[in-house]
């Protein structure tokens, strides 16, 4: 069984930036949609960034020219790099991998982000 174990959330000022992190414990992300979803309190998860297993990134428009996925399949590692960020960023961020080509579906726990005003 794939894990994925988020990390990076944390407390910032609004303007600051976080760098998330989603590790696999398997090798994976070189055949899979990893993607970073983040659900706000009383609010429905949404999706903030995807990377394909060929590269190609897509963005929340909420979101668009602040953040940046990138993978580094060596290191079994997505990231997701959120400059400027917003009070309204406050979320639990969490990490989806999608097998190209299957119906395996990974989810990690999240991590907590807060963005203070």
């Amino acid at each position: 069984q794939v894990q994925l174990v988020e990390s990076g959330g944390g407390l910032v000022q609004a303007g600051g930036s976080l760098r998330l992190s989603c590790v696999s414990s398997g090798s994976i992300f070189n055949i899979a949609t990893v993607s970073w979803y983040r659900q706000a309190p009383g609010k429905q998860r949404e999706l903030v960034a995807a990377i394909g297993s060929i590269g190609f990134t897509n963005y929340a428009d909420s979101v668009k020219g602040r953040c940046t996925i990138s993978r580094d399949n060596a290191k079994n590692t997505v990231y997701l790099q959120m400059n400027s960020l917003k009070p309204e960023d406050t979320a639990v961020y969490y990490c989806n991998a999608k097998i190209v080509g299957s119906a395996m579906d990974y989810w990690g726990k999240g991590t907590l982000v807060t963005v203070s005003s």
